[in-house]
């Protein structure tokens, strides 16, 4: 699978998936906080764009740039994906106005003094396990079955390196 298809990939399932828990990696004493996230695009450069609650702390003291993860995970949905790479918070009005696509409600909310911090993690490295559904079946199956996935043998892996 080249670069191309690989972005196409995750930017399908990021879609469908549509939010993830947001981990800041900095070892900053200062950071954005661990928080639930929707992403609001993901771009053809490999960004993946999303807001977070602004700190009560001025923003300035944080890190604007910082090694990040996003973990997409959707009950009823038979994958999750584990997204690593660098972010940056967007502060610039002009980058904000770059992207057509992001609704002006979004621009308003992240610019100046809004509650909400604009952020975009460049993906590195992403990692998509498919889980198997269940089917009903006897407790002799169910407890092989259970046995078999705390050892991950009932996971589909793949990593991707979608920037080349």
């Amino acid at each position: 699978m080249d670069t191309n298809q690989q972005l196409t990939f995750l930017q399908e399932r990021i879609e469908e998936i549509g939010s993830a828990l947001f981990y800041n990696l900095s070892d900053a004493v200062l950071k954005l906080p661990t928080s639930v996230v929707s992403t609001l695009k993901v771009d053809d450069y490999g960004f993946v764009w999303f807001l977070v609650q602004k700190p009560k702390q001025y923003l300035r003291e944080f890190e604007t740039e910082f090694p990040a993860r996003l973990d997409f995970f959707k009950k009823g949905i038979n994958c999750f994906l584990q997204v690593s790479g660098k972010a940056w918070v967007v502060s610039d009005p002009e980058e904000m106005n770059a992207l057509e696509s992001l609704p002006e409600t979004v621009k308003e909310l992240a610019a100046g003094e809004g509650d909400m911090v604009l952020v975009k993690v460049k993906m590195l490295r992403a990692e998509y396990h498919e889980t198997q559904t269940r089917v009903p079946n006897s407790r002799w199956h169910n407890a092989v079955t259970n046995m078999f996935t705390w050892f991950r043998t009932g996971y589909k892996n793949s990593t991707y390196y979608p920037v080349s």
